[in-house]
């Protein structure tokens, strides 16, 4: 059949727009502010023309499904949501691109990154992921509960004040508990709550030999306190809360306390989601007196696996996310307290945003207070506040984290726990060849 030119025309356009048309797939987290960047791209895609697949994952399932995709070079994902863990030891196994597109471009200004997460994403000076957004960890409290129990908050408080407190302000007739914290299995679930908590206990996952340290007195005293506390003034079935369950309870009013990410504050003080947005009041993690508070450092990353086969309008997308238009988006439809936070100094000195967030300044005292390179009281061969910066870890640690799970939900015994914990890690550490 002979075609008329303005059929090859018509014939020739609609093959060069099926050839340009790209589609990437996006793996993310389903946290609130995630969210909120799936709904804000349908501008990136009429932008841009590049389409976007997403895959909007529980934490502990989004960490499980892109690691094996990335170790095995699957190339399911063109942008994957990782945090400060993973991208140092990823970058190094060679598994990401680095973002020389973005440190190269004067219009994204990674000078403006915090130096505290850029350094976490960074390997020998190169940017690996980009920063969605940054956190420590606080405590949020209603004030209202506090003012009850006839207490008044330190801005930086003990771990005895804490539970004190918590077990003053529980009100079970009522549906109140002292304190939600996280219970939910893995490491990055209960084991980052406690492996920062451990850290202002003086404990630590290894002494300087890679020897497991869950048999001290400092582990014990970490583990016992917190079963103690979730008992005593924790919610039913805690076992199962990882951080968008505390979230919930502590929006419906039911949590006199939550310590957990800074990056909760913009959600817990929202009246439009939070029936105690006008209660909430903020303090440091708590210490010991030994010089660590239990705050961690974190952030939630876009980055780009060298299995990807859409590698340019990967990093297309990754600059609309983290850039500070994107900033400026978010402000302008739900307001400046409910931007992503903790990555770019220039927010931080934004009058509208100090302004709009009373948690700001706090926020970042915490996010420059974690020291990952000197993370307890005690010298340790690993960097890392709440996490150890080795490849094993994951894997081991969501192993410990299911042992003190099992004890939160009255399955075993804090010392059978940590009995347990010992020996799993011993063996594991042993046949990594880190002991020999």
């Amino acid at each position: 059949m002979k075609l008329t030119p303005i059929l090859v025309g018509a014939f020739t356009l609609a093959l060069a727009a099926s050839a340009s048309a790209q589609t990437i797939t996006i793996a993310t987290v389903n946290n609130g502010d995630m969210i909120r960047m799936q709904g804000l791209s349908d501008a990136f895609t009429a932008e841009t023309g590049i389409e976007l697949n997403w895959v909007v994952l529980e934490e502990n399932t989004l960490r499980q499904n892109v690691t094996t995709d990335i170790a095995t070079n699957g190339g399911q994902y063109d942008v994957m949501t990782i945090g400060t863990y993973e991208v140092p030891i990823w970058a190094r196994q060679d598994w990401l691109v680095p973002l020389d597109a973005l440190t190269s471009d004067a219009d994204y200004d990674v000078d403006d990154l915090l130096p505290p997460i850029r350094d976490g994403l960074s390997v020998d000076g190169k940017l690996y992921a980009a920063p969605f957004y940054g956190e420590s960890s606080f405590i949020m409290y209603r004030k209202d509960l506090m003012e009850k129990a006839g207490l008044t908050m330190p801005e930086a408080p003990t771990w005895e004040f804490i539970g004190q407190a918590a077990r003053a302000m529980t009100d079970r007739a009522n549906d109140i508990n002292g304190i939600c914290l996280r219970g939910k299995a893995g490491w990055g679930e209960n084991m980052a709550f406690l492996t920062a908590m451990s850290n202002s206990f003086g404990a630590r996952w290894f002494d300087e030999n890679w020897q497991p340290q869950f048999n001290t007195p400092e582990w014990k005293n970490t583990l016992d306190t917190y079963l103690g506390l979730m008992a005593d003034a924790g919610p039913a079935g805690a076992s199962s809360n990882g951080f968008n369950e505390n979230l919930t309870l502590f929006q419906q009013g039911k949590c006199g306390m939550w310590i957990d990410a800074t990056v909760a504050a913009s959600f817990v003080t929202n009246p439009a989601d939070s029936t105690v947005a006008d209660q909430v009041g903020f303090a440091l993690a708590p210490d010991t007196g030994l010089g660590k508070r239990g705050n961690w450092l974190w952030a939630w990353s876009l980055a780009i696996p060298k299995s990807s086969q859409q590698q340019d309008a990967a990093a297309s997308f990754i600059k609309w996310a983290t850039d500070k238009a994107y900033l400026e988006t978010v402000a302008a439809q739900d307001g400046w307290a409910n931007v992503p936070p903790g990555t770019r100094i220039s927010l931080y000195e934004n009058p509208e945003y100090q302004a709009a967030a009373p948690f700001a300044e706090m926020t970042m005292g915490s996010i420059y207070a974690a020291d990952p390179t000197h993370p307890t009281v005690q010298p340790v061969p690993y960097v890392g506040v709440q996490f150890v910066a080795i490849p094993e870890f994951a894997g081991i640690a969501t192993n410990v984290g299911q042992l003190f799970s099992a004890a939160l939900a009255g399955q075993m015994s804090a010392d059978d726990a940590l009995a347990q914990a010992q020996d799993a890690t011993l063996r594991d550490m042993t046949r990594a060849g880190y002991i020999k």
